[in-house]
């Protein structure tokens, strides 16, 4: 299988700066899991407490894994990286949900919708790469599962939203549109390289603001 996996091809400069920008992704993780638990420990509940340690542990794993993935010589490592580094996209935004449902919405009929929607679409996704990442369904899946899961939180009713989300959610909808609006240059990576290293911007981006909205909300 891991013949059938190909491997972009970047220069040297760019694989250091796509490994550099997602290391200082592990960082900004490790600070959200250090700062966020103390401040939930302030009026501690398990729930909160789940729900931070579960959004902080994919942000550290993405960027650790997606580091690795750059920074490892061409090779069947570095493709077995490629398909966890895919994986662990889902992996992030269902964890950047799961303080959402369960801090926000905890013991409501929201929150539950938004835990099973992330989370099942999750496992379709990563079961799907980890069989074979380069089918084109799982392509198809991948962009589209991408797009649903990020905004899924427009399942809940808007005046619900305004209600509950001062302070916060205009954060978590900044950092959303900038991983959306990076699509673009992920989807121009393919033909044009560099571009794959403004994704990787976008993306540290994204979770730069969003963090500031899960600060927030704790």
């Amino acid at each position: 299988m891991l013949d059938r996996i190909p491997l972009p091809k970047y220069s040297p400069s760019e694989e250091a700066v796509n490994a550099i920008s997602h290391l200082v992704g592990v960082g900004l993780g490790l600070f959200a899991l250090g700062w966020m638990l103390r401040s939930a420990l302030e009026a501690p509940t398990v729930p909160k407490i789940v729900g931070i340690v579960v959004y902080a542990l994919s942000l550290i794993l993405l960027y650790g894994v997606s580091t690795a993935y750059h920074a490892l010589p061409v090779g069947r490592a570095k493709k077995v990286l490629r398909i966890l580094d895919h994986c662990s996209i889902y992996l992030l935004i269902a964890g950047c949900y799961t303080p959402i449902a369960l801090i926000v919405f905890w013991n409501t009929t929201a929150g539950k919708l938004l835990l099973a929607v992330e989370w099942g679409i999750a496992a379709l996704g990563i079961a799907a790469n980890a069989y074979d990442m380069t089918a084109k369904p799982t392509k198809v899946l991948s962009q589209i599962s991408y797009l649903l899961m990020g905004w899924a939180i427009m399942l809940i009713p808007l005046p619900t939203l305004l209600e509950v989300g001062q302070g916060w959610l205009a954060w978590i909808f900044a950092g959303g549109l900038a991983y959306t609006i990076g699509i673009i240059f992920y989807l121009a990576g393919g033909k044009y390289p560099p571009m794959h290293c403004v994704w990787h911007i976008f993306v540290l981006l994204g979770s730069v603001i969003q963090m500031i909205g899960f600060m927030r909300m704790v």
